[in-house]
């Protein structure tokens, strides 16, 4: 049985990898830092944890052990990360690193985290221009795809064979930043009313888990060195992933569909790109890759964890990250002023 191990592979990448992996008949070892984040259905399917941090030399050589047939590397985030595994490249079979859409710039220089949104002018291919490669700090928005190539970049140059997949906008069972909430919030709170800026048709491409899994699995059976964007084979507008999620959870709010110039404190959604962002990906499926699903087919197991799960398992309402999406006050303010100003009219 082939051996499959799997880095930092207790998140939602990590989870619908081994899953994936686990039914292709593959022996499957997940490393974390605490075993009590182990998702059970894994352990019950077979998958062994490794108490590891990716980040100690000795304890990525020690969960490698003699060697394995494919590694899936969930958290190289900097060059470090990847120089502490090109030593061990030459007893693993096929390397697989998760990478970002985060990395790539438009002809201006700019990018998914810089102030000026970019704009690419189409699909992005893995042949387009990225962020020169640097170091600092991983998690500023400056920091963040300077480090993702530098990480690649390293990799790649050990001449060994590492497939780079760069996902967009991830969403999965127990995602630890899980987008869709904005809106299944608002359906669990019974909220009125759905208000999108620019009318909801800005197009963040997404990715399921659960796809970037079967491009994982693709890749571990064509081991090689190459870059792959990974994205669902739909990419979504705003208001499209809200009907998905409010047609999972029962959800029929009026949709309040504003214009660039009104109300523009409220209807910001995690997807709001001023020019699309959009991968291309026909490199990936030239090598036999088949997508799971479309976005609204794969979101739903994501959207019913969300549904039933412990609040304190839920974003916090105090995090900076949401809380910029749940502007409640003003949205009743313009619905009381609506309702004046149509209660003067009759």
């Amino acid at each position: 049985m082939q051996r499959a191990v799997i880095l930092g592979g207790t998140g939602a990448v990590g989870r619908a990898a081994a899953e994936r992996l686990l039914a292709d008949g593959w022996d499957v070892d997940v490393t974390g830092r605490d075993a009590a984040h182990m998702p059970a259905e894994l352990a019950n399917n077979g998958a062994r944890f490794i108490t590891s941090d990716r980040t100690n030399g000795g304890q990525l050589r020690s969960a490698i052990g003699d060697g394995a047939d494919l590694v899936v590397d969930c958290v190289c985030y900097t060059a470090e990360h990847s120089g502490l595994l090109v030593p061990l490249l030459g007893d693993i079979g096929s390397t697989v690193m998760i990478s970002s859409k985060g990395v790539y710039a438009d002809y201006l220089g700019n990018h998914s985290n810089s102030d000026v949104a970019p704009d690419f002018g189409g699909p992005i291919t893995e042949e387009h221009p990225t962020v020169s490669p640097g170091n600092g700090d991983y998690n500023s928005r400056e920091g963040y795809g300077a480090n993702k190539v530098a990480a690649e970049l390293t990799l790649l140059d050990s001449g060994q064979p590492v497939t780079i997949l760069r996902p967009s906008k991830i969403h999965g069972l127990g995602a630890a930043r899980p987008r869709e909430w904005v809106f299944a919030k608002r359906a669990l709170d019974g909220r009125e009313a759905l208000f999108l800026a620019n009318r909801g048709a800005g197009i963040d491409h997404t990715t399921a888990a659960v796809n970037l899994a079967s491009l994982i699995s693709t890749v571990a059976g064509n081991p090689g060195q190459r870059i792959l964007n990974s994205a669902d084979p739909d990419a979504p507008s705003a208001l499209e992933i809200a009907r998905a999620v409010a047609g999972i959870l029962g959800w029929k709010p009026e949709e309040i569909l504003l214009d660039d110039d009104v109300i523009s404190v409220v209807g910001k959604t995690p997807w709001d790109a001023p020019h699309p962002i959009v991968l291309d990906l026909s490199a990936s499926l030239a090598l036999g890759y088949a997508p799971v699903g479309t976005f609204a087919e794969t979101v739903r197991p994501e959207i019913e964890w969300l549904a039933n799960a412990d609040p304190a398992d839920l974003p916090h309402d105090d995090d900076p990250f949401f809380a910029q999406f749940f502007d409640y006050p003003n949205e009743d303010i313009y619905l009381d002023a609506r309702r004046l100003q149509r209660s003067l009219l009759q």
